[in-house]
């Protein structure tokens, strides 16, 4: 992918979306005042804001920033190294910014935004990978105007994007908001029905175990939104199904901007089965919510992640699944409906693994799967895969027998 100062709008359904929960955009004076992590006599870095997250910084007087990216936990759970602070800047002047790497490598490819809304690559010219004195480095030049730039490896999609976002989708009469429960620090983790409630038949699709993974966000979105679309096969499939969608399951590492786990330094997508956290245990217990009545019955499962490319991880030939042949089917109507793009399938179990993907299966023997965007997959693309995505699966859900009585 060639990088230019092209731009992403996050601006779900033409709502435009506020940054942070409470923490709009601020004249440089007043961010100083605010969560700085270092500063000279005319620059200054902040994480005053939800998400914002970075190990250590300095600032010499020759405009050069360096910002230390460094995890949470140690050993790292995972090498995905988040970051995101804001850099603010009296007067104009050109900056040179060093992201350095001590423990895991680069690679979100960084990305700015002076608005929090629109978002853009920072062009291939100005940045500069490499190794230097056995660390990992970005090399990022850049002029400032004078106001405060936003700085992070991904698009920023806060918990107050899910909230806005779940508060439009509301007023469609075949959508109901509920609280699934409480995070460990009190956030609220919240989903949407969508469809029938009283359907036999349920869809669950959770997303955002893992914070800094946000492209799986962008194809949740538009995902769930074709569901909601006015086409006749989006109509009959909501007459059908009883679909459970938990958008953001760690709101706590979302906000905290951590890389991979929760407040308790653990992996969610690990925790399936000692289900000692709180998140996944409001997930256990939905599930044996619906496994208990007699007259619903769990038909898939689909878990919405980001890696460094696209795929999905489904079950293998070796296990069966009722309704059967439903993923095969899946992947099959999903390719038709990309022409040019080719869809990438991942099988394997593991029946001991604690991940989402395999406790669902264990326990309920549906179709079941981990939907992968990968992270600097062209934004306009990712788009048109939820919209895909969406569609192959309500028609071959449609397609399915009914469970016998």
């Amino acid at each position: 992918m060639i990088f230019g100062a092209f731009a992403v709008v996050l601006s779900l359904g033409g709502c435009a979306l506020p940054l942070t929960e409470g923490h709009a955009p601020q004249p440089a004076k007043a961010i100083l005042a605010e969560g700085v992590r270092c500063s000279s006599s005319t620059l200054s870095v902040d994480t005053g804001f939800v998400t914002g997250a970075l190990a250590s910084c300095s600032i010499d007087e020759g405009n050069r920033i360096t910002v230390a990216i460094e995890p949470e936990d140690e050993p790292p759970i995972n090498c995905s190294p988040w970051y995101a602070f804001r850099v603010a800047s009296e007067p104009a002047q050109d900056v040179q910014l060093d992201l350095t790497y001590g423990t895991c490598g680069h690679r979100y490819w960084p990305k700015f935004s002076h608005d929090g809304v629109t978002w853009e690559y920072f062009h291939s010219s100005d940045v500069e990978i490499s190794s230097f004195a056995g660390l990992d480095r970005a090399r990022v030049r850049f002029r400032t105007d004078g106001k405060p730039l936003f700085i992070a490896g991904q698009e920023i999609v806060a918990p107050v994007t899910y909230a806005s976002w779940l508060s439009r989708l509301e007023a469609h009469p075949d959508v109901s908001r509920f609280e699934l429960g409480r995070s460990a620090q009190g956030r609220a983790i919240e989903g949407i029905i969508v469809g029938d409630p009283q359907a036999r038949e349920v869809v669950v699709v959770i997303g955002r175990q893992h914070p800094p993974e946000v492209t799986g966000a962008l194809a949740l979105f538009p995902f769930v939104e074709t569901i909601l679309s006015d086409s006749s096969e989006a109509a009959e499939f909501r007459k059908r199904f009883k679909m459970v969608i938990v958008p953001m399951l760690n709101p706590d590492g979302v906000a905290l901007g951590h890389w991979r786990h929760n407040t308790s330094g653990v992996d969610l997508n690990r925790d399936w089965g000692p289900f000692t956290q709180p998140e996944t245990r409001l997930m256990r217990d939905l599930f044996e919510e619906i496994g208990a009545e007699t007259n619903r019955k769990l038909r898939l499962f689909l878990d919405f992640h980001s890696t460094r490319y696209d795929t999905i991880y489904t079950l293998t030939e070796e296990q069966a699944t009722d309704p059967p042949g439903l993923m095969d089917a899946f992947i099959a109507d999903y390719q038709a409906r990309l022409p040019g793009y080719w869809v990438q399938e991942e099988p394997g179990h593991n029946a001991d693994s604690a991940v989402a993907k395999a406790w669902v299966y264990e326990r309920f023997g549906v179709p079941t799967a981990t939907y992968e965007i990968g992270d600097e997959t062209d934004r306009e693309l990712i788009g048109k895969l939820g919209n895909a995505a969406a569609e192959a699966m309500m028609h071959v859900l449609l397609k399915s027998d009914a469970p016998a009585n």
